[in-house]
């Protein structure tokens, strides 16, 4: 139960027959709890399939994939949709914020789908703003947010079903170099109050910050690579 993500053989391939494109060739990961990993590789390189995976946004052709325990390959959507609203907390280059909707409301949305009470989604909304840092924009819409601010709502968010894992795909993609320097330290904060994060990636000076970094390239995971000390 220690380990968050567990996949064996995984394998992704689009298309049929002279068609297929082998997205994944048999991928072998673990990521134990609390850990800070760096998903890194060039385009095509199949990470952004393999995220997809893990985040139970896609199913894999063969091979088994278990998310905190539960065995999710070959399950339906319905089913996966489940699983990825209690279990994953994502966040996206882009923020994907609801741009008519407050910001505490934004962050309440996750638990409002998981049948959270409306008196204990607003206390646990404003909550994750505090933890966030942005605990006066409450009230505020996207809109008049910057984007460091609009990407620490996403980590709000991300995190209002206390999930077992966060995803982030390039979550600094975005942001001017200061901007993003400051999100990737509240991420490495996050990790240090006990939180799984993966965090995907194509510079590897981001992928330097993570405990440990995991490195893809035409569907196959090279040797992790530990951190220096």
């Amino acid at each position: 139960m220690d380990a968050v993500i567990a996949t064996r053989g995984l394998t992704k391939v689009f298309g049929l027959n002279g068609n297929a494109v082998h997205a994944l060739r048999g991928i072998d990961l673990e990521v134990r709890r609390g850990e800070f990993v760096a998903l890194v590789g060039p385009s095509g390189s199949g990470k952004s399939t393999l995220m997809a995976i893990l985040g139970c946004l896609d199913s894999p052709t063969d091979g088994t994939y278990a998310l905190d325990g539960q065995a999710v390959e070959g399950l339906s959507g319905g089913a996966l949709a489940r699983i990825r609203n209690e279990k994953v907390g994502f966040v996206f280059q882009t923020y994907n914020l609801l741009p008519k909707a407050t910001v505490a409301r934004n962050v309440e949305l996750p638990m409002l789908y998981a049948g959270v009470g409306g008196r204990e989604r607003r206390a646990r909304a404003l909550e994750l703003l505090e933890k966030v840092g942005i605990p006066e924009k409450a009230g505020r819409l996207p809109a008049e947010l910057s984007g460091g601010q609009r990407q620490r709502v996403a980590i709000a968010r991300a995190l209002a079903n206390r999930p077992a894992l966060l995803l982030a795909d390039e979550p600094t993609g975005a942001l001017d170099s200061k901007t993003g320097a400051e999100v990737l330290a509240l991420f490495r904060d996050l990790h240090a109050q006990g939180h799984t994060v993966v965090l995907v990636t194509h510079d590897p000076s981001i992928a330097a910050l993570a405990e440990r970094r995991v490195e893809l390239h035409d569907g196959l995971i090279r040797l992790p690579e530990a951190k220096a000390a």
